[in-house]
């Protein structure tokens, strides 16, 4: 179990992509199985354990010490599973633990407690492992490890690992299970490698590239096909055998939130595509109305009526038994075009080619959509094959260029892992009501954006400026003559109900400090309102 709790650490502080991947690869090396299965399966997010749930964990440590003292602690530390490690009271003199858990004794444990005996098979692992171990087990039960490693890049590391392309283990992956004894057997060149019966599998995506400056002076218009991009969520629908699955970009099977779209995929082809919530015909609704479905085991008849799901069709990778992923693109665009005519319109459509003669007529068309919810345009070259990742000039994205509006930071949260001990989300606010009588009600929420030393600047005008304090959360001085002006972007704007100033923002973030404007001179809630009209 030390030996995981090293790699989370080392994963911490560790920055650089090529770090983070070298200390995986070397786990994998040199840990044995099941351990390094079952912490591969943890940080990629396909490790579950029912039992424990987070407030199970503050119930056993408030029994073990004075709530109020266990509140200042993580008032002060702000992460839970570290807060927890520190003041776990060790075991008294003599009896002290013979053993020190494994990784996976630990997870067989866990997996194998019932609901009522989890409490107990829990604070019994914590009371036998070391302050590291302690801090490795609570990142288990809570599933959230915050180390800077996305199951792609641990993906890459065991390609890395097993000296095989990436795209073959994520094709594979969807057969697999922890501790993936069969996948390292394959990697280390003991076994062959595994073969999957597992049906209507995920296909590892192609991704696009933003337009960066002078991108487009070395391309050829001619070489390129446009088309809308849509802002909704990428998807992959998969039928083969009677077998159905819709899958996000990173290969979560998301099938249960959207049965109305699985029923409809009565065909055995792989297509890549934009879910949408709407009529395909005359209308698509905003993000916003997506999100109400999102994230869902299952769904109401009266939510799929209100939210009628459909499949904006981008790319047909395998029709029957051929894989066109090889294909140029103007090749599997034909024969999306023909494919997609045979499928239910009211679930699927084909999405447009958006014809140009240049880059100017493009960026023209590029920030002045014809519907508002499309973000930007994307660009295709003709000749280009389906290749998972991100390659470099196959394809690029285009988006309209982000909103802005300045608004008044009114309270700061603690960050997690390596921002643990600054103040770094931050809750900023317009302008309401008339002019003498303004109150500040917040618009959004952001906690990127800002360089490491914007982020000091701002953590010490959160502390000089405290007002109140709800735990972790603080409440800064903002009013008219006293604040800090943030510059805030964010892609788009939806109506709510849930927030006070009746609107969310669609991925905010900071884009400068205005230490120069006043409090007073920040945007009134009348600006974001118009952007919706």
């Amino acid at each position: 179990m030390n030996r995981f709790a090293e790699l989370l650490d080392r994963l911490v502080l560790t920055p650089a992509r090529n770090g983070k991947l070298t200390l995986l690869a070397d786990y994998f090396r040199t840990v044995e199985d099941p351990d390094r299965g079952y912490a591969l399966a943890a940080i990629t997010g396909d490790l579950s354990i029912p039992a424990i749930k987070p407030a199970m964990l503050r119930m056993l440590v408030t029994e073990r010490m004075d709530p109020v003292l266990f509140g200042y602690s993580y008032d002060y530390v702000g992460d839970l599973a570290e807060t927890v490690s520190l003041v776990w009271p060790d075991p008294p003199p003599g009896q002290t633990p013979n053993h020190r858990p494994t990784l996976g004794g630990v997870v067989d444990a866990l997996q194998s407690a019932s609901r009522s005996d989890g409490p107990n098979v829990l604070a019994r692992l914590l009371d036998s492992a070391s302050i590291e171990a302690r801090f490795a087990i609570i990142k288990l039960v809570t599933g959230g490890l915050r180390i800077g490693v996305s199951a792609r890049l641990a993906k890459q590391s065991l390609a890395d690992f097993g000296k095989v392309d990436v795209t073959e283990i994520e094709e594979l992956w969807h057969g697999l299970k922890p501790p993936y004894i069969e996948l390292f057997a394959w990697l280390e060149g003991s076994t062959p490698k595994p073969q999957t019966a597992v049906k209507a599998l995920f296909r590892p995506v192609m991704l696009s590239n933003p337009v960066e400056d002078r991108d487009l002076e070395k391309l050829d218009p001619a070489d390129y096909a446009a088309e809308w991009k849509w802002d909704g969520i990428r998807v992959q629908a998969v039928s083969q055998d009677d077998v159905r699955r819709l899958y996000s970009r990173t290969g979560d099977d998301v099938s249960g939130a959207f049965p109305d779209l699985v029923d409809a995929m009565d065909f055995s082809a792989a297509l890549d595509g934009e879910l949408l919530v709407g009529n395909p015909r005359d209308a698509t609704g905003t993000f916003s109305d997506l999100q109400q479905r999102l994230n869902r085991k299952t769904v109401s008849p009266k939510m799929r009526e209100r939210f009628p799901a459909f499949m904006r069709c981008y790319d047909l990778l395998q029709l029957g038994d051929d894989d066109l992923r090889a294909l140029p693109f103007i090749e599997r665009r034909k024969r999306l075009e023909a494919f997609v005519a045979t499928l239910d319109p009211t679930r699927f459509d084909l999405s447009p080619l958006a014809p140009f003669a240049d880059w100017e007529q493009l960026n023209g068309m590029r920030t002045n959509p014809p519907h508002p919810v499309i973000e930007g345009v994307m660009m295709k070259r003709l000749d280009s094959s389906y290749v998972a990742g991100r390659p470099k000039g196959p394809w690029f994205k285009w988006k309209r260029d982000p909103h802005t509006v300045d608004a008044v930071l009114m309270y700061a949260q603690r960050g997690h892992g390596k921002r643990s001990s600054f103040y770094s989300d931050y809750t900023f606010g317009v302008w309401q009501g008339p002019e003498g009588e303004e109150e500040l009600v917040p618009v959004g929420k952001a906690y990127f954006g800002f360089t490491d030393e914007e982020l000091k600047q701002i953590d010490k005008f959160v502390r000089d400026n405290t007002i109140e304090r709800f735990g972790p959360v603080r409440s800064v001085r903002a009013d008219r003559t006293n604040g800090l002006v943030l510059e805030v972007a964010f892609e788009g704007l939806n109506r709510s109900t849930r927030h006070k100033s009746g609107v969310a923002m669609r991925f905010p973030r900071i884009s400068r400090l205005r230490w120069d404007k006043p409090t007073i001179e920040a945007d009134r809630i009348e600006t974001l309102k118009a952007l919706l009209d």
